[in-house]
């Protein structure tokens, strides 16, 4: 399945030296892709959990920057509901959207040569996430898009938009240019996504021993 990722176990040298050094190269290979499928796998599943963004203050999707500063005196005139089911419906449709990353997040882990294998294992504790950003981030948002506009689609989120920055364009708190809200978060969910797969990252490392994987724990438990 990982095809270009097991070239590690027919490399005669080392992966690494140090404490990796005892560990053969398939051994980190594999304990390698257990660990960022296990990653990856956990990232997901939390965000397409039901409040997965929106229960999470670090990932939930506020208000459009261009609705922000007309955000607090529309809350005086007695509009702060609209501000409140326009983030709900946003973060609901992030929250749907979500699991169209897993499939290309696993296709850039195939893709994974000897060179990004080592790089990771070796790296700084966000090594894996910045790798997958790179290789499958463009993508990963592209997914999106269409998941969230199907999403904004069912639960009506034009028309909560419209709601809302309709009376702030009427008392000139904006633009009367419509954001592209779709676009919005889309992006904010695949940041939210990345942000995810670097906690799991983080603690994988940090606590190896804590995984379930006998074979990560001797890997990463080397690091």
């Amino acid at each position: 399945m990982f095809r270009p990722l097991l070239c590690i176990c027919l490399c005669a040298a080392p992966l690494v030296s140090g404490d990796l050094a005892g560990i053969s190269n398939q051994e980190a290979g594999k304990g390698l892709q257990q660990a960022l499928v296990q990653g990856i796998g956990s990232a997901v599943g939390k965000l397409s959990a039901k409040d997965g963004f929106l229960g999470n203050a670090r990932v939930k999707i506020p208000l459009p920057p261009t609705l922000e500063k007309s955000e607090k005196m529309l809350r005086t005139l007695g509009m702060g509901k609209y501000a409140d089911e326009l983030v709900t419906t946003m973060n609901q449709a992030a929250e749907s959207a979500v699991a169209e990353a897993k499939p290309i997040l696993l296709d850039g882990l195939k893709k994974m040569t000897l060179k990004d294998a080592k790089a990771i294992l070796t790296g700084p504790q966000d090594s894996a996430t910045q790798y997958f950003r790179k290789t499958s981030g463009e993508a990963i948002a592209q997914r999106f898009l269409p998941k969230v506009k199907e999403a904004t689609a069912k639960v009506k989120l034009t028309e909560a938009y419209d709601r809302f920055a309709g009376p702030a364009a009427q008392f000139g708190l904006m633009d009367k240019q419509d954001a592209d809200l779709d676009q919005y978060v889309a992006s904010k969910a695949t940041d939210g996504l990345f942000l995810m797969i670097a906690d799991e990252e983080k603690a994988i490392r940090a606590d190896p021993m804590g995984q379930a994987s006998s074979l990560l724990k001797k890997v990463f438990g080397a690091l």
